[in-house]
């Protein structure tokens, strides 16, 4: 049976959840509604909603003059088994040392490297993405050149995957954080399908905010792979729980914002050592200054 999505935006964080809490009075009403802000850097919100029957054309134009949206773009989906789909097109990745793949692949591990397992369900931070790619990527150089690190953070983990690299290539237990209780639990999902329980631990937490977290700083390597607002906001966080000439080592940061986050971290005592574009995103490597 098809199913239907049907998406606009808008300025303004406000205007674009009212617009989506107005959307479940829709009839049929929507499985489900989403609001996310554009990594365009443009300010814009899309709102968009799933259908398991076509939606009303005419509410739908009613309510994006209501909001003064941009109309909203109906697409109807086929029937796609999306689990096997992702399966298919999430091959596995290598970055460095480093193998990140799903069980479906695990047949295609190679010898000596690190493996890191991430099904193709939990597929936010797998590796695929040039954020958490070009995150190993950084790892894996500051290893090759000697860097051992005895307490590291990963702030915003996601599925952890950064958090379990490090585990994979040093003794020191792993301390990983997200704000959201349901990546929390995909973290330590795969915390322990990694064989690493015990190694990585895994906490919810806003920022470097939580008892264990300021219990272990400071840290010599923290991991950030969030966006740039969320990032130059840190900064000074980050500033007091980095150890003198630790690193820090950042990404979900658009190519053309990267010149901004190196200068604020700049100007809180952490300065660029190395800089990586894949596709549009830009990971930075920093370090705190004695």
């Amino acid at each position: 049976m098809p199913t239907f999505t049907a998406f606009t935006t808008l300025p303004g964080k406000a205007e674009a959840e009212a617009l989506g809490l107005a959307m479940e009075r829709l009839e049929p009403e929507p499985t489900g509604i989403g609001v996310f802000e554009m990594e365009d850097g443009s300010g814009l919100f899309e709102i968009g909603g799933y259908f398991t029957e076509a939606p009303d054309a005419a509410a739908l134009a009613v309510l994006a003059a209501a909001f003064g949206a941009k109309d909203f773009v109906v697409s109807e989906l086929p029937e796609t088994d999306w689990v096997a789909k992702v399966r298919r097109e999430l091959a596995p990745v290598e970055a460095g040392r480093f193998f990140v793949y799903g069980s479906h692949d695990a047949d295609k591990v190679p010898e000596g490297c690190e493996p890191l397992l991430i099904e193709a369900a939990m597929a936010f931070g797998t590796g695929h993405h040039g954020t958490t790619l070009g995150c190993l990527r950084a790892l894996d150089r500051l290893s090759n050149e000697g860097f051992v690190g005895k307490s590291v953070a990963d702030i915003g983990c996601g599925t952890a995957v950064l958090a379990m690299a490090a585990a994979r290539i040093w003794p020191q237990q792993v301390l990983a954080s997200d704000i959201d209780r349901v990546a929390v639990d995909v973290a330590e999902a795969n915390v322990r399908a990694n064989g690493l329980d015990g190694r990585v631990t895994c906490v919810e937490a806003m920022g470097f905010d939580h008892p264990e977290i300021a219990a272990r700083a400071p840290f010599d390597l923290v991991f950030a792979n969030i966006l740039m607002g969320p990032l130059i906001a840190l900064a000074p966080d980050m500033a007091r729980h980095l150890d003198s000439m630790g690193y820090a080592i950042l990404s979900g940061i658009l190519n053309e914002q990267a010149d901004e986050v190196i200068e604020v971290y700049a100007q809180n005592g952490i300065n660029l050592v190395q800089r990586e574009e894949i596709v549009e995103w830009t990971t930075l490597t920093l370090r705190k200054s004695d």
